[in-house]
């Protein structure tokens, strides 16, 4: 059984290489990510990871692993951000607040599809604008939800999470390998 990874993200790439698994493909879905009108983020974390794993075509022989994560703040969607100016926006709204990171992992091996959503609290402590443009300047806000990642520089920004820090990241190591093994994905078995 061969593991295709649904998502061009290296971060969900090095995680999954925690649990031993290195996907046999990587196949990133071209689906439209723009929220539903009046979509919640967490409804619209989990409808993406379905799509994203349904989008794929896979053989008989393949399990399908799509992700998706997105910061919410309050019910405001805060997807990837299109521009260093959002990036701004998106960091400032955050500064000095709890949020919320949704990763919704879906599984899919032939038509059954296993998923899981996992909500972490995360809070960003008050950045100073010496913080934020040194942040911005990076580009490290490139391709992330929310306009950060927690696992680099933007990590010092963040004092405290309740919740699964493998999530925020991208993909909740605990519940993603629970997924796996219900899909029948030989995890933790060695190669005869």
């Amino acid at each position: 059984m061969k593991l295709v990874l649904g998502s061009g993200s290296p971060r969900r790439r090095e995680l999954l290489a925690h649990l031993g698994v290195v996907p046999a493909d990587i196949r990133p879905p071209d689906i439209d990510e723009d929220p539903r009108r009046g979509e919640l983020p967490r409804p619209y974390c989990v409808r993406l990871a379905r799509e994203k794993a349904e989008a794929i075509p896979a053989a008989a022989d393949e399990v399908v692993l799509s992700a998706d994560t997105t910061v919410a703040l309050g019910r405001r969607i805060l997807g990837k951000p299109e521009d260093e100016k959002q990036a701004a926006e998106f960091l400032t709204a955050l500064s000095g607040r709890r949020h919320r990171v949704i990763t919704a992992v879906a599984v899919r091996r032939g038509a059954k599809v296993w998923e899981r959503d996992v909500v972490t609290q995360v809070k960003m402590k008050s950045l100073s604008n010496e913080e934020l443009n040194a942040y911005l300047q990076s580009g490290d806000w490139h391709g992330k939800a929310g306009g950060y990642g927690i696992q680099g520089m933007a990590g010092a920004f963040i004092p405290w999470i309740g919740g699964s820090f493998t999530a925020v990241v991208g993909l909740p190591l605990a519940e993603t390998a629970n997924l796996l093994q219900a899909a029948g994905f030989p995890l933790y078995k060695s190669a005869p």
